[in-house]
């Protein structure tokens, strides 16, 4: 009897990427000691931050374009289905307790919605209507992020096809040098992560590669935006006991101060470690560190700099 699938196109396209193919170090996986298992995935692991490394020219380009965006009102939304999509949520919502980003400036959105997060839910990631859909409101100012491990979930080209009919900058996270929707993406950033150690496990390399990816961006992007001063994470939101402490030391070691100086730096800046941070550093008072740093959309430095011409 002859097997047929829907869409033998999909069926022939998806049997050709590398992430699909197997690898042939791992023919004995099921033979292999637990340490064994352990190296090879760590020696996959390599390959994945190597691949990562041959896409940082495309990365560096996709970050300076949505830097723009974003201090121009734009926003940047991920989309991504089943271990991509949960990564980008991840990524998204550590941007809030790392920078204080405000919500609505980086979005995920992954097919099946929120209870795709937690379980996985069957058939979404293959509605090109629904991303279309979610992709909707999209604008010129607006940056849409594909991330894809195989390039050609139907739910990603549907976002990133609605995005770019609206105008908004598009990038295709992928791990396949020949992704289908890599032609929807103005910026393509494809790392190239080859076969998995279990084959068609994407959530093993590519899934590393997608994270680093994902880390890499974000970061830099905040860092762009100016939400750090030197390497310090001078816009920690602090919302517990340990991120207090965070914030004293951060001040402690930006001003070279003492614990008790710090606090008390801190309480006459109701907590606002960047208002502490340019009062100390540019020796004005709080309320013109405040003022400093609402000209400068809450840049460290910049403020620290208009200070000084001032």
């Amino acid at each position: 009897m002859e097997i047929t699938t829907a869409d033998d196109g999909v069926f022939e396209r998806a049997a050709r990427i590398g992430t699909e193919q197997r690898n042939p170090a791992s023919l004995g996986l099921d033979e292999m000691s637990a340490l064994e298992v352990l190296e090879l995935l760590n020696t996959e692991d390599g390959n994945a931050v190597a691949a990562v490394r041959s896409v940082l020219p495309q990365l560096a380009e996709l970050v300076e374009a949505a830097a723009g965006r974003v201090r121009a009102g734009g926003r940047v939304h991920y989309f991504g289905a089943g271990t991509s999509g949960r990564l980008a949520v991840l990524d998204a919502a550590e941007l809030l307790p790392t920078f204080n980003l405000p919500d609505g400036v980086v979005i995920a959105h992954i097919a099946g919605g929120d209870a795709a997060v937690t379980r996985a839910v069957e058939n979404a990631e293959d509605s090109r209507e629904a991303g279309a859909r979610e992709a909707g409101d999209l604008g010129p100012d607006d940056v849409a992020i594909g991330i894809t491990a195989s390039g050609m979930t139907p739910y990603v080209g549907g976002a990133l096809e609605a995005a770019r009919a609206n105008g908004a900058l598009t990038a295709l996270v992928a791990c396949n040098a020949d992704a289908a929707l890599a032609p929807l993406a103005d910026i393509p950033v494809l790392a190239v992560t080859g076969p998995e150690v279990l084959s068609g496990s994407t959530r093993l390399k590519a899934g590393t590669a997608e994270k680093l990816i994902l880390n890499g961006f974000s970061t830099a992007l905040m860092v762009a935006l100016g939400r750090t001063w030197s390497n310090l994470m001078v816009s920690v939101v602090a919302t517990n006991e340990k991120l207090r402490a965070r914030t004293t030391r951060i001040l402690m070691q930006a001003l070279e101060i003492e614990q008790g100086e710090a606090r008390e730096l801190l309480e006459s800046a109701g907590g606002d470690l960047k208002a502490a941070l340019v009062a100390g550093l540019a020796s004005v008072g709080v309320d013109e560190a405040r003022s400093l740093l609402e000209e400068t959309r809450g840049s460290v430095r910049d403020a620290i700099a208009r200070a000084v011409r001032s």
